[in-house]
């Protein structure tokens, strides 16, 4: 996206003081419910549908919707889906939720939980680590691929800042938050 535009949390805070902001956060539920900034609402970015959210803004397609991550790179994802779909006022902000607790603004706070990047390098170090055993184990040199295979993806998510098991383990029950504020995961 050669044109994107940001906005720096202070800079939004104080546009929040002076008038209304509509800010989506795009991180998991569960993250969302650990901490978030005061002002913003949850649409995880895998279930993001921009025209949707436009929609529920009641014509107000013309004012700028903010979106925020933990650290920004998922809010640029946001973002580009909105362009995308033909909304240009999209403003991603600088530094994402990690730099809006950091400067002390105010936040909510809820249960902790695991980050996605933390439950994404444990998935792929047990694949790694269970295929290269079962390759020496059995000397099956096929069973090598495996963790080949999660290497690449590796690879691939660090070179497009995309990743398929992120999105896939951000769909796990336990990174949904059910009604009562839980997890949703089997209890």
């Amino acid at each position: 996206m050669s044109n994107a535009q940001s906005i720096s949390v202070q800079q939004l805070c104080q546009k929040h003081d002076d008038l209304q902001v509509d800010l989506i956060d795009v991180r998991t539920p569960v993250e969302f419910r650990e901490v978030h900034a005061d002002v913003a609402r949850n649409v995880p970015l895998d279930a993001l549908d921009p025209h949707a959210v436009m929609k529920e803004r009641n014509g107000s397609s013309e004012r700028p919707l903010y979106v925020i991550c933990r650290s920004g790179a998922r809010g640029a994802k946001a973002q580009q889906k909105f362009v995308d779909a033909g909304y240009t006022n999209v403003i991603n902000v600088e530094g994402g939720t990690e730099a809006w607790v950091s400067e002390g603004l105010p936040a909510t706070r809820g249960k902790k939980a695991m980050s996605l990047e933390r439950q994404v390098r444990i998935a792929a170090g047990s694949i790694v680590f269970a295929g290269a055993v079962a390759a020496m184990v059995t000397g099956n040199v096929y069973l090598a691929g495996i963790p080949a295979f999660v290497g690449a993806g590796l690879v691939f998510a660090g070179v497009t800042d995309t990743c398929a098991m992120g999105m896939l383990i951000a769909k796990m029950p336990w990174n949904q938050v059910c009604n009562d504020g839980t997890s949703c995961a089997v209890k």
